[in-house]
């Protein structure tokens, strides 16, 4: 009897730590579906932004679905856009999209993948401004057609770190304003707010966030003319070869199916 009562404790413990590797293993399975973290600044209609508590955007609808071909769970942060590239290089984000433009400072630090939309730069001010065109704020130019100096007390706004920053901190030779006419702001927002109060002559910023700020602030229009055009593209470590190798896969097979293109159509509608 003694023995028999033994084998069947001994049946229950063999049981119950049965179960409780069956269970192990698939809280493994759960908890080691690998994350594909993306770094942003969400403040960047239509881009990215925030929708309440939620992400929003042609960058994060994009990369939701790029997760899904890669079949990982997409992590977004929302971080400082001049701190994007960095914590990618060190290895703090997979990955990098926030609009973000290919130049070659970036590709010191890290690599990018295929472009997936494009980028207009424009230039807002105020509606009763005198200036008509970019090249108004030029004084003058070469005998190769390149400006020479820029109108004093010329103040442009700019989203830090942004293709608008790099562009206009430029010498007027390269199209630029120089450092000394260029304030930088952490948010695009806040750059506007600044043109609104009268401290900037005027805002560079993407067109389509361009588009945003004007219909929310009375008083502002964008020039006819475009500052720079640009490719958008995704960065990640130099050494994480085989995610840039994955991404420009995935984007090159969303974009064949239609999936970027509806995505970005259904934000920036061509009609």
């Amino acid at each position: 009897m003694k023995k028999k009562i033994l084998s069947i404790v001994s049946l229950v413990l063999i049981a119950v730590v049965a179960v409780s590797v069956f269970a192990a293993c698939g809280n493994n399975n759960a908890d080691t579906t690998k994350k594909l973290t993306m770094a942003t600044n969400a403040a960047f209609p239509p881009y990215e932004y925030k929708d309440g508590d939620d992400f929003a955007g042609i960058d994060v609808e994009i990369a939701g679905k790029l997760a899904e071909k890669l079949g990982m769970e997409l992590e977004i942060i929302d971080t400082e856009f001049g701190s994007i590239v960095g914590g990618v290089e060190t290895g703090k984000y997979d990955m990098g999209m926030a609009g973000m433009t290919v130049t070659e400072e970036r590709l010191k630090s890290v690599n990018f993948s295929t472009s997936y939309a494009k980028g207009v730069q424009s230039v807002i001010v105020l509606e009763n401004s005198e200036y008509k065109s970019y090249e108004d704020f030029y004084t003058g130019y070469d005998a190769d057609g390149d400006p020479t100096g820029v109108i004093e007390g010329l103040k442009i706004g700019v989203q830090q770190d942004t293709t608008g920053d790099i562009y206009s901190s430029d010498v007027p030779k390269k199209w630029g304003f120089g450092e000394e006419s260029v304030i930088r702001y952490k948010t695009g927002a806040d750059a506007v707010s600044a043109l609104v109060a009268g401290k900037v002559t005027a805002v560079i910023i993407d067109n389509e966030p361009a588009k945003s700020y004007v219909a929310a602030n009375e008083g502002l229009k964008i020039l006819d003319t475009t500052y720079v055009e640009e490719d958008y593209a995704i960065c990640v470590a130099k050494e994480n070869t085989e995610l840039l190798e994955n991404i420009n896969k995935a984007l090159a097979e969303l974009t064949a199916d239609g999936t970027i293109p509806a995505i970005i159509e259904k934000y920036i509608p061509s009609k």
